[in-house]
């Protein structure tokens, strides 16, 4: 069990991973907190947003829209690898997902099917918003990627978690695909040569 680490706390472990941090509006306090709990948190989840261009990506994750509000994710992780903070503290981004999945992330263990639905991950994972349309076409820049695994890392280097709390949207709902165009064993594999 872990307390969510400060923002600045979280800024500052990504610029130390190596990655380029771009900080959006008042971000620091751009959160759903009063929705519901913020943490503990046990884990980092991975998405891909379904969109195209950073500024529209950035402002989309940022905002929302009228069925999802903002923030969707802490960080978007955009082409050029650059990271852009858009929220800290609950964000709607992971959804209902499998109590047995969050189980298995605490015990840092291999993840068991997502068949259900019945426990809320916005209160407990980080998480970044990928650019990229999700159909398993557009590339994945190897800048980006690279971004994406010292972005988790960042995180599990500060709470002491290995490579397996690190997740997919796909991993954890039901139904989801996200992120799509590589496998979350690869990049969890990334993370770990990071870590060690």
């Amino acid at each position: 069990m872990a307390a969510p680490m400060s923002a600045d706390r979280f800024c500052n472990a990504l610029r130390a991973e190596g990655l380029t941090v771009v900080e959006v509006g008042a971000w620091r306090t751009h959160n759903r907190n009063n929705k519901g709990p913020w943490g503990p948190v046990h884990g980092v989840m991975i998405h891909h947003t379904v969109s195209r261009g950073t500024s529209f990506t950035v402002d989309l994750c940022r905002k929302g829209d009228a069925a999802l509000p903002g923030p969707l994710c802490h960080g978007v992780i955009t082409k050029d690898g650059r990271t852009h903070l858009v929220g800290f503290g609950r964000a709607n981004h992971a959804g209902a997902g499998d109590s047995d999945v969050l189980a298995a992330v605490i015990a840092e263990k291999r993840l068991p099917p997502d068949n259900e639905a019945d426990t809320d991950g916005n209160r407990h994972f980080y998480g970044f918003e990928c650019e990229n349309l999700g159909d398993g076409k557009d590339p994945w820049p190897a800048v980006q990627l690279n971004a994406m695994a010292r972005a988790a890392a960042a995180v599990c280097r500060v709470h002491g978690w290995t490579s397996r709390s690190v997740i997919g949207h796909l991993e954890w709902q039901p139904g989801k695909v996200d992120p799509k165009g590589f496998t979350m064993d690869w990049l969890r594999e990334r993370v770990a040569e990071r870590l060690k």
